[in-house]
């Protein structure tokens, strides 16, 4: 079980920050049945990212990356949220979360409840023309074939909307998610190792503008020794619930 001091401590922290933000990565959905595709038995182990998950191979060969996005929906849509994302809007209703910036696309941020959420990676639970531009639900095009959708207004085959390799963040949301850095004076990093350039600027330019990081991950990475002032180790699905009924009742 983790430390309670520890716990404690984060949780005064965030009860008395007016402002905190989450940086949220694979971890954070692992225990809604979404494997760390970077793992062992994930699904770069069986699709070479360079060749399926690539932009240039998309506009190139879009069926064969079908192969891949069909296995890859198959495991996201039937996902739902966890504890852990629960717990998370839970927070932001008591008004101690004000943004989740996260680096998984399976939308469960939103289906738990968080109203304001940005996505570096864009949302699989989505499907974009590349042509005209249309937007449609994953789940209304993929559930009666298993074939590449096509477009109902050009025809064209459709893109998940999330960001490939060889494509660039979205501005936008570059953009808000460093704002919001520079603003908290707390950053819950949950599920990830912070790593991946760029969301691990976020935890750097929260420091440098004073914030507390509070590291939550199963174990400790590069991020901890760095920069973290409090980990706590564990499961998100366990460990985010303890601290969202600690900072409630410390509101009280």
């Amino acid at each position: 079980m983790q430390n309670k001091s520890m716990l404690e401590e984060a949780a005064e922290l965030i009860a008395s920050s007016s402002f905190t933000i989450a940086l949220t990565g694979a971890g954070m959905s692992v225990d809604s049945g979404i494997p760390d595709f970077r793992s062992a038995g994930g699904l770069w182990e069986r699709f070479d990212p360079m060749v399926y998950a690539h932009i240039s191979s998309f506009i190139s060969s879009p069926l064969k990356v079908w192969e891949m996005v069909a296995e890859m929906n198959r495991v996201v849509l039937a996902a739902q949220p966890n504890p852990g994302h629960l717990a998370l809007a839970a927070l932001e209703k008591l008004k101690r979360l004000h943004c989740v910036v996260t680096q998984n696309i399976d939308g469960l941020h939103q289906e738990a409840g968080n109203i304001d959420v940005i996505e570096f990676h864009g949302n699989g639970r989505r499907l974009i023309c590349l042509e005209c531009g249309a937007s449609f639900n994953t789940a209304d095009c993929t559930e009666k074939t298993k074939k590449a959708p096509l477009c109902k207004n050009c025809g064209s085959i459709l893109k998940p909307d999330f960001v490939f390799f060889g494509e660039s963040i979205p501005q936008e949301a570059f953009m808000r998610s460093t704002s919001m850095a520079a603003r908290c004076e707390v950053i819950l990093v949950v599920g990830t190792s912070a790593t991946v350039t760029p969301a691990n600027m976020l935890p750097d330019i929260a420091r440098q503008n004073g914030a507390k990081i509070v590291e939550l991950n199963l174990q400790k990475t590069l991020l901890t020794s760095r920069l973290t002032d409090i980990f706590l180790q564990g499961s998100s699905s366990e460990v985010l619930p303890i601290l969202t009924d600690m900072v409630a009742r410390k509101l009280k």
